[in-house]
């Protein structure tokens, strides 16, 4: 364990056990949407233990990096690791290590009831996606980044074009398919658990590619301590119970 995560560690329990004796303070959150499942019952938990307030915007990765340079005030950050490569959003948290909080890998739904696709191997995936009609994922996220690689690599990016039904937000993806809006829903697996789908399965190994979420407290945050704290929680063992409960590997 680093040096910087043993302080951090102590910092947080210095915060939560003076919770009684120190003001409750609301902590402003961005976060990817993907993360949303984890993220807001973790929050409920920190909220429980600090007596804190969690405030949370989720967007995609072109709106996170806006949300993170707009100049509106936030805390911390957790977010998919393509906004803090953004030089512009990572000039906006504090120097150092920007830790991973959790991760998912890709995969594939379909309405609960209809026939689950064969996708165990990059050749089977391929030909699912080609005869798939309609596909409800979110083009403009890092997930989609991930997917527009694999498509690239399994040489369908034009096809692909064609057939996905661009969603704004993860939840969206879920209706999509439930309401046979689209065929297939190709993203997280983490967002795809829901009653109304059936999960086909993960992409195979050779073409997987994980979102990873990592967390950065914000340089001109208002309320450093708490974040750290939260900072903190997220990567604490009640943390990491509701990152596997949800789906998500920690770390």
């Amino acid at each position: 364990m680093g040096k910087w995560l043993i302080n951090l560690l102590l910092g947080s329990v210095l915060v939560l056990t003076s919770a009684s004796v120190v003001q409750a303070v609301e902590l402003q959150v961005i976060a990817g949407g993907g993360i949303a499942g984890s993220l807001d019952e973790i929050a409920t938990l920190f909220e429980q233990a600090s007596g804190h307030k969690i405030v949370i915007r989720y967007g995609t990765t072109p709106e996170l990096i806006k949300m993170a340079t707009s100049g509106a005030p936030f805390d911390l950050g957790v977010v998919p690791q393509d906004v803090w490569k953004d030089a512009a959003a990572r000039a906006q948290v504090a120097p150092g290590p920007t830790p991973d909080v959790a991760r998912a890998g890709i995969g594939v739904a379909v309405r609960i009831g209809a026939p689950k696709p064969y996708i165990g191997t990059a050749e089977a995936l391929k030909q699912t996606l080609l005869k798939a009609q309609s596909i409800a994922s979110i083009p403009a996220s890092s997930t989609g980044t991930q997917l527009a690689g694999i498509y690239e690599r399994l040489g369908i990016t034009d096809e692909m074009k064609a057939k996905t039904k661009a969603q704004p937000a993860p939840k969206q993806i879920v209706e999509a398919v439930a309401n046979g809006e689209a065929e297939l829903a190709v993203f997280l697996l983490n967002v795809l658990i829901d009653p109304r789908l059936d999960i086909v399965g993960p992409f195979p190994a050779e073409v997987q590619r994980e979102v990873v979420y990592a967390a950065g407290i914000a340089t001109n945050s208002k309320e450093p301590e708490a974040a750290k704290a939260f900072l903190a929680y997220l990567m604490s063992p009640a943390a990491i119970a509701v990152i596997k409960a949800k789906g998500m590997n920690p770390g």
